[in-house]
């Protein structure tokens, strides 16, 4: 029987293993997918063959910068100890290497490389999260102690590098949505000052007050909001008693970026 391009996906969610062994299992079985995956153990890929069902809540995050560019990969794994341990880091260089050299349009490759080459050894299910290429000018990053945590930033020529790589490690902290309050559309105010309005009206203190009376301090508390998910608005981290427009000058960063597993 013809074999479908949906049941090879269905077998590889389930078994983490390849496209082109998936499709000859599911051939060799006439398109019975549990006897596909008896197929699979049987050719020793029993320890794979169970993985993608396990969930992935860990994982690390790994950055290489290069020409003004920066590429981050992040992949998922089972276990915090896989995910600290060397073999999982030296894996998280090797693939971030090979989407580097043959971009983007390589990701299914590179985790059918994860699948042969690491899953197996490894023992767990692994997958790209996140693969992302950066340029635009001048990058500087941060990936945090654990590894889930990271932040690229692209800033214009001519800045001071530890300056801006404090911000990054500000980003990670602070998890800021937008570069500055200007960026901020009416939608997301708007719906913030119904989230507001609600949270109001269900405050015993606040509940018989007049709509338009609640309507004039949500007003006056949106400037707060504004800095407070607005990178250059937001309190510097590291020295609170100023913003980060103020530590570092408000026109140098161009974007920013934040990552995490």
């Amino acid at each position: 029987m013809a074999i479908t391009a949906a049941q090879v996906k269905e077998l590889r969610q389930r078994t983490g293993i390849g496209m082109m062994e998936c499709k000859k299992a599911l051939t060799s079985t006439d398109g019975d997918m549990d006897k596909a995956i008896d197929e699979l153990r049987k050719k020793g890929l029993a320890k794979a063959a169970k993985k993608a069902d396990r969930e992935t809540l860990e994982g690390g995050i790994k950055i290489v910068t290069e020409g003004g560019k920066a590429y981050v990969l992040s992949i998922s794994c089972e276990t915090d100890f896989l995910a600290i341990s060397d073999k999982f880091k030296a894996m998280l260089s090797d693939i971030v290497k090979y989407l580097k050299e043959n971009g983007e349009s390589s990701k299914e490759d590179a985790q059918e490389i994860i699948n042969w080459d690491y899953a197996l050894e490894l023992g767990e299910n692994l997958q790209i999260q996140e693969y992302k290429s950066i340029e635009g000018g001048l990058t500087a990053w941060y990936v945090h102690s654990n590894w889930k945590i990271a932040a690229v930033i692209v800033v214009k020529k001519d800045t001071d590098e530890t300056k801006t790589k404090q911000v990054a490690m500000h980003v990670t902290a602070a998890n800021p949505e937008f570069l500055s309050a200007s960026d901020i559309s009416e939608d997301v105010v708007e719906k913030e000052k119904s989230l507001q309005l609600e949270i109001m009206k269900n405050d015993e203190k606040m509940a018989n007050k007049p709509e338009q009376v609640l309507l004039k301090i949500i007003e006056g508390k949106m400037g707060k909001f504004k800095s407070q998910i607005s990178l250059l608005e937001q309190e510097f981290v590291i020295d609170p008693s100023m913003k980060v427009k103020d530590f570092i000058w408000e026109d140098t960063i161009t974007s920013f970026y934040r990552f995490s597993i």
